[in-house]
């Protein structure tokens, strides 16, 4: 399937020149992510990866996303992602046909095993968001593989950065894959760092990450 990258476009609102990335995937795809909008495993036809300002005041982000990928005449299931970090700033790595791409918001970060306890509600989103995008498919039990996979080559990145964090309250994955075929067979079973894939999405991931984080401390 052709390579898919994410597509930078900017929106007005409330005074304010924000901007967004686009992955117009299409039919076909199938998504494991933990974003507001569009969460869970199953196709999807897009991702949306949108800048808000900072305090973000509204209490709907699902709808506030619906709203953006209407105006970018999105249609069907998609992603939603948000972050109050500058979106032009993303970094893009790929390895061997595995591509990540990140944008880093690190103003709020640290670490996940801590004594403090959140509210339930939604948090700011100062966010580290990562959308992965790979070539073949993947079962359920490899995308969800995947999800982990990326957060520990993003820990790693983070550490190699020379941050002492690993990631912010409300850090966000998305991993796309083609959807299996009867020709295919069900997928590649194993996306742990050790796996092929697993693998170059791990490296990707590093790499992306790495660059983002570097240029935000």
């Amino acid at each position: 399937m052709p390579e898919q990258r994410g597509e930078l476009s900017a929106r007005h609102e409330d005074g304010l020149e924000l901007h967004h990335l686009v992955w117009r995937l299409g039919p076909g795809w199938r998504v494991c992510s933990s974003a507001v909008l569009g969460g869970g495993i199953g196709p999807r036809d897009w991702i949306l990866n949108a800048q808000v300002p900072g305090g973000y005041p509204r209490m709907d982000p699902d709808r506030h996303l619906v709203e953006i990928a209407a105006a970018e005449h999105l249609t069907g299931p998609g992603i939603g992602l948000m972050t109050a970090a500058d979106v032009t700033a993303y970094t893009v790595a790929t390895d061997e046909g595995v591509t990540a791409t990140a944008t880093c918001g690190l103003g709020v970060r640290g670490w996940a095993a801590t004594a403090a306890e959140g509210g339930g509600g939604p948090q700011e989103p100062g966010t580290v968001n990562i959308v992965v995008v790979l070539p073949v498919p993947l079962t359920d039990a490899a995308l969800v593989n995947a999800v982990a996979t990326a957060t520990e080559a993003k820990v790693q990145a983070l550490l190699d950065a020379g941050l002492d964090c690993s990631g912010t309250p409300t850090d966000s994955v998305c991993i796309a894959a083609p959807a299996s075929s009867p020709d295919a067979g069900p997928g590649e079973p194993f996306a742990g760092p050790r796996s092929r894939w697993g693998a170059r999405l791990a490296r990707a991931v590093h790499a992306a990450v790495l660059e983002g984080a570097a240029r935000r401390s």
